[in-house]
């Protein structure tokens, strides 16, 4: 059976920066005996717009290394990757010490002992200084041959009984942040599954978390990435149990200590800038608005003031984060054409990172797309957006996203007054509902109004329906397990504007009641 061939090399090579490849061409001239089948390779596969091995190997069918293709790939790739790892050897502390720490062996293997030290000093230093636990054991690994190399002339008790010290120390601060950072894992893996708490089952999971002898006190937290993730577990805590004003303070807390230790967090950009994201989101909920333009401010001059080299995996989080709240900015404040605005960046984005981009952060820009059209009253719009993100796979195994896209779906056909399709998106909508795993009030509420839909009659008053779903809504809106739900969507004022006669927007903006500068 034929396998299909692997496209790693292709997409290494797309990967690759103007610098990265003219850099790449000049080491394989330097370090290949295969140069020239090497660049020719290289260039075919550069130049193709997606991988097509067969169109290579027509291509090159009288070169002898086509014979064994399969080996000059892997070879191509090695080589390419080796390239990149030279091109980048300063381009983070850890490459440097990484490379330092080879240094250092390479001189202790050729006696050099008195250089080996003397590198071992300096990157002792620098792991310090950036709290690079796992490069300082492997420091002191090397620093140990040399104290053993010498029959521990010079040393005494005191010495080896302050390395063991530190040893114990570095060991420590490494379990701290391994325990720490299963804890974030474990609660993030919760909630991005089964979305915020909405009931007092799911709040006992979320505490059960938690209930960690490390979480008592900050001050167990032995370094600041150990502080970090302290704040984060709690800010992420307080977010999904809905508790904004505690979130909030958790967020602030992290943005002092990021702000006040640069250097600790120097090698995670990415760190800082979704910190901010998460404050700007939490402090529009609490409708800190006038904080939240200034955070905007200083999120949009994040990618100037790093102090570190651009990469895609940053590019990725500076698109998916900065626009991604941008767009639920504007759409909670009502300025539904600015949110709209966004739309060209964020479709270029997502053309431009494809799978690289999370199903679950696609979702959401699906959905705050389609609520920006609606706002605008773009309905058919609105509808494509909701269907691409049906069309995405295996998207429900986010079940709340799913869920209020569905609903978002049919609120949409209802206001395009789709007669012929109302009726089946009523019934697979409520169909949805009672198969849904986790059908809490909102849903059962939502549901029990769909059935009244289905049953309506032209003679009869729709108004009194959409009324009764407003008076239940608004008691699901004071209750701290279903309140969440209105992050997803204003279905208060769109229920009210189906009784008043009136515009969605309307409604946004009487709730509001926030004067947006121009």
């Amino acid at each position: 059976m034929s396998k299909t061939p692997s496209d790693s090399l292709f997409r290494l090579i797309c990967s690759m920066s103007k610098s990265e490849k003219r850099h790449f061409k000049l080491y394989a001239g330097r370090h290949s005996v295969e140069e020239n089948n090497y660049l020719k390779l290289f260039d075919a596969i550069e130049k193709q717009k997606s991988y097509d091995e067969g169109s290579i190997l027509k291509k090159f069918s009288k070169e002898t290394f086509i014979n064994r293709f399969p080996i000059t790939k892997k070879r191509l790739y090695e080589t390419v990757l080796r390239s990149l790892d030279a091109f980048h050897s300063q381009s983070s502390i850890d490459a440097q010490l990484k490379r330092e720490l080879h240094f250092a062996e390479i001189l202790y293997k050729k006696s050099l002992y008195g250089q080996c030290a003397k590198i071992l000093t300096s990157a002792r230093h620098t792991a310090m200084k950036h709290e690079k636990h796992s490069s300082l054991a492997e420091i002191h690994h090397w620093q140990k041959k040399l104290i053993e190399k010498d029959n521990y002339l010079g040393q005494n008790e005191e010495s080896i009984s302050a390395m063991l010290h530190e040893d114990v120390l570095i060991a420590d601060r490494m379990k701290d942040f391994n325990e720490y950072w299963n804890i974030k894992s474990r609660l993030f893996l919760l909630l991005n599954r089964q979305g915020k708490v909405r009931n007092p089952t799911e709040l006992n999971n979320f505490k059960k978390i938690i209930d960690n002898t490390l979480l008592k006190n900050e001050g167990k937290a032995q370094s600041h990435e150990a502080r970090y993730l302290f704040n984060h577990i709690y800010s992420a805590y307080h977010f999904g149990t809905g508790d904004y004003k505690s979130s909030y303070r958790f967020l602030k807390r992290n943005v002092e200590l990021i702000e006040t230790h640069p250097a600790a967090f120097k090698e995670e950009p990415n760190i800082y800038f979704s910190v901010l994201t998460n404050l700007i989101y939490v402090s529009t909920s609490l409708k800190r608005y006038d904080e939240v333009f200034v955070l905007m401010k200083k999120l949009k001059s994040v990618p100037e003031t790093l102090d570190t080299s651009r990469n895609e995996d940053l590019e990725i989080k500076l698109f998916s984060s900065a626009l991604s709240i941008e767009i639920t900015l504007y759409n909670t404040l009502s300025e539904f054409e600015k949110a709209i605005g966004l739309v060209p960046a964020i479709e270029k984005g997502l053309d431009r990172f494809g799978d690289k981009i999370n199903r679950l952060r696609k979702a959401y820009f699906y959905f705050n797309i389609a609520v920006a059209y609606f706002g605008a009253e773009k309905y058919s719009l609105a509808l494509r957006w909701t269907n691409r993100l049906f069309s995405e796979p295996n998207i429900d195994e986010n079940q709340d996203i799913y869920c209020f896209a569905r609903i978002l779906n049919l609120i949409i056909h209802i206001e395009l007054e789709n007669d012929d399709v109302v009726p089946y998106i009523l019934t697979s909508t409520s169909r949805y509902l009672k198969t849904r795993n986790r059908v809490y009030k909102f849903e059962s509420v939502f549901l029990e109004f769909i059935e009244h839909l289905i049953r309506l009659n032209k003679k009869e008053d729709g108004d009194a329906i959409y009324k009764k779903l407003l008076l239940n809504l608004k008691k699901l809106s004071s209750d701290p397990y279903e309140k969440t739900v209105f992050e997803y969507f204003d279905f208060i004022a769109w229920c009210k504007s189906k009784i008043e006669h009136t515009s969605f927007r309307e409604m946004v903006i009487e709730k509001t009641s926030v004067i947006v500068n121009k």
